[in-house]
């Protein structure tokens, strides 16, 4: 999946970014920064694994509100002056792109009756389990 992808290159990003935070916020914005980006993939994974559309429509919105989140703790950060604003920019844009892919699925997924969001496995995809119903191909997602 495209967005949990997406995600994970943004905690790899803000890991490297937020080495540069004082010592003194390692408790403080660079546990909040890492703790909220790190929960948009895993919320992302859990959602796909729970195996029903209401589960997976539930945890997708707790994953966007972990993006919610993040999106404050950057703001923050740059107006304590720990990231500059071409800094605040460069970060906030991939924030935006897994928003409104987040959107997109929780919408896509919230019409769909009739089935889960299609799987489309590859290296680091989550396997389904036996039995379960294998859905076709979804341009949408």
């Amino acid at each position: 999946m495209d967005v949990r992808k997406k995600s994970v290159a943004l905690t790899v990003d803000l890991y490297g970014l937020t080495s540069r935070f004082p010592a003194t916020e390692r408790y403080g914005l660079i546990s909040q920064i890492r703790r909220a980006t790190t929960s948009i993939a895993a919320n992302i994974a859990e959602g796909w694994g729970k195996g029903s559309r209401g589960e997976y429509i539930q945890v997708l919105t707790v994953a966007r509100g972990s993006l919610m989140e993040l999106e404050t703790h950057l703001i923050v950060a740059s107006e304590v002056h720990f990231l500059n604003p071409s800094e605040l920019g460069v970060v906030l844009k991939p924030v935006q792109d897994i928003g409104k892919m987040l959107n997109r699925l929780i919408g896509v997924s919230r019409m769909r009756k009739d089935r889960f969001p299609a799987r489309n496995p590859g290296p680091g995809s989550l396997i389904p389990s036996p039995g379960a119903p294998v859905p076709s191909p979804d341009p949408l997602i």
